[in-house]
């Protein structure tokens, strides 16, 4: 392996040997291994030609070293749920283990004449139990409902536990079974359990690739019901579930194999929960690039990672990017993940390029009043988390027959006497100058160095995503992100992976006579056209940067980035984004 030089400097290696996190992987890793991580130099970026021996010295890494350590806070390594699934066909009366969890809709509960259930496998679990199924269920209310559940301690049984989880209406839909894992991870937080078993009340009428997909989703709810992310608290419990049977939904290679799938896609889905949960004084960009170089050294079989400072960066011309992250005393790295299959012809060349603002305080125009929400602004990451998270899985998962760029442009927007001032002019990598008259609108000028740098790799189709607009929340609220494309074909591959996955999408217009508010009396453009359409314009925006001949996808994924119950993030974007580079793996 070789060390691509000036790109990873100064803050990156002081973070590293200072702060190393545990975001990729819970594994410890040495200096060495850090800093060698395999890269791979971009046919247009200079020659490296500084030497390791002078990058923990520079100006910027004491700089980068003292932010970092902000707050003398540090994540903690926290182990991602181990939790081993099995399928299997066996009779689940006769199963031995801490809780069994039965899943059932209100239709399964109706009774006959004589107080009994209907439902076969209600009726032969009240047999078993003697009655006390009918009779709890009664006493409990419970029927069925969606969010319902009740736990019967069983002494004497092979399984110790009972849970009814209520499913409501019939449903096929992923998010129904993927909410039958998470209800099944809260009983057994509960009960403390090690081990479970989770079958259906009814599979009357499933296909047996329906079977292989509800199967998928329950595992992927249970594992990340399970997940806690605990690494800013003084005190955390360790998730006791280690093992699950599937009961029921069949059983051999492909079951299996779609297991250890969803398993593989939760691991890229926490990795992004743990990338926007985390402040804005520990993920700064620099240790952002470090956690694509770890991507890059875990699977190294398949990726390679080019990580880029200021001035490569200023060498390219990225004017735009450069003139958002010129205040913060945090430098900016660009990063370029490529994913290669480890053999076979390429058949796609994609890529996916995720907003990295690893905090936005809006510059000159600063979040102020209510609703402003910058004490989350750490958020405004949660493109790259998403672009990294799927990265991650697509390193464990290893398709063939695609070649993936990952592209983050890294930095913070921040005030001080060096920063971007609104009516300012940036030049873009492709010529094309931009009046900004707004620096909060500041992650579309990240984005159109990032599109330009994207194009440039030969790829046939890109897919963006970030946190942008307001307005796109205010159109589609909180769970729903919008999607942007004058091409037909792209929009209905991200429309068919979003429905495997169960993440909501709405396809938004791109209307080009909105354009009009975009125009500059001194420049080619503004960075802003105002509030009306803000989500539309801001698509129109990036289409600037974007070649012809590549197929274009804008996802604005402001609105489900963030659980406000939870606090937390979602991990939004991971798992669509890694079933739409599968479906162009085929």
């Amino acid at each position: 392996m070789t060390m691509a030089a000036a790109a990873v400097t100064g803050s990156l290696i002081a973070s590293r040997l200072t702060y190393a996190s545990s975001f990729a992987c819970p594994r410890r890793y040495s200096a060495a291994v850090l800093c060698f991580a395999r890269l791979r130099r971009p046919p247009s970026a200079p020659a490296f030609r500084r030497r390791l021996g002078r990058m923990g010295h520079s100006t910027a890494a004491a700089a980068a070293t003292t932010r970092a350590s902000l707050g003398l806070t540090k994540p903690a390594a926290v182990e991602i749920p181990q939790i081993a699934f099995a399928a299997r066909e066996l009779d689940f009366v006769e199963w031995k283990g801490d809780i069994l969890a039965v899943a059932v809709s209100e239709k399964d509960m109706k009774k006959d004449s004589d107080s009994k259930f209907e439902n076969l496998v209600l009726k032969k679990l009240d047999e078993k139990l003697g009655g006390i199924l009918v009779e709890a269920s009664t006493e409990e209310d419970f029927t069925g409902k969606s969010g319902q559940s009740t736990v019967l301690r069983l002494p004497g049984l092979g399984f110790k536990r009972l849970g009814l989880l209520g499913l409501g209406s019939p449903s096929s839909s992923v998010t129904a079974y993927q909410g039958i894992g998470e209800a099944v991870a809260a009983v057994a937080k509960a009960a403390q359990a090690s081990n479970a078993a989770i079958c259906l009340a009814s599979l009357d009428g499933m296909s047996e690739e329906a079977k292989l997909h509800a199967a998928s989703a329950i595992a992927s709810g249970t594992v990340l019901g399970v997940y806690e992310d605990n690494r800013f608290k003084s005190e955390s419990k360790k998730p006791l579930l280690k093992t699950v049977d599937i009961i029921g939904f069949g059983s051999g290679s492909q079951v299996d194999q779609k297991l250890k799938y969803a398993t593989d896609v939760c691991s890229g889905v926490i990795f992004g929960k743990e990338l926007v949960n985390a402040p804005a004084n520990v993920l700064t960009p620099g240790v952002m690039a470090e956690e694509a170089s770890k991507i890059a050294t875990l699977y190294s079989d398949v990726f390679t990672v080019t990580i880029l400072d200021a001035e490569q960066c200023k060498e390219l011309k990225m004017g735009s990017y450069l003139g958002v992250a010129a205040a913060s005393s945090n430098p900016p790295y660009f990063i370029h993940l490529c994913y290669k299959p480890l053999s076979g012809d390429v058949k796609r060349k994609l890529a996916i390029v995720g907003k990295g603002l690893t905090f936005d305080s809006g510059g000159y125009n600063i979040k102020t009043g209510p609703g402003c929400s910058i004490e989350l602004m750490k958020f405004d990451m949660g493109g790259a988390a998403a672009t990294l998270g799927a990265a991650k899985a697509l390193g464990e998962i290893k398709p063939p027959g695609v070649e993936v760029h990952f592209i983050v442009a890294a930095c913070e927007n921040m005030i001080s006497g060096t920063g971007m001032r609104p009516g300012d002019i940036v030049t873009a990598s492709n010529g094309k100058t931009i009046e900004v008259n707004n620096t909060d609108a500041e992650g579309r000028l990240t984005l159109a160095d990032a599109l330009i740098y994207a194009c440039n790799q030969g790829i046939e189709k890109v897919v963006d995503l970030a946190t942008l607009t307001g307005a796109c929340v205010v159109a589609l609220g909180p769970s729903i992100a919008g999607f942007f494309s004058p091409n037909d074909d792209l929009a209905k591959e991200i429309v068919a992976a979003s429905e495997a996955t169960g993440e909501k999408f709405w396809r938004m217009p791109l209307e080009d006579s909105y354009w009009e508010s975009m125009k500059s009396g001194v420049a080619d453009m503004v960075n802003t056209g105002g509030r009306q359409g803000g989500a539309i314009t801001a698509a129109l925006f990036l289409k600037q940067f974007v070649d012809e001949k590549v197929q274009w996808l804008h996802i604005d994924m402001a609105g489900p980035v963030w659980n406000d119950k939870k606090r937390a993030a979602t991990g939004f974007g991971v798992s669509t984004l890694i079933e739409w580079v599968l479906k162009n793996s085929l």
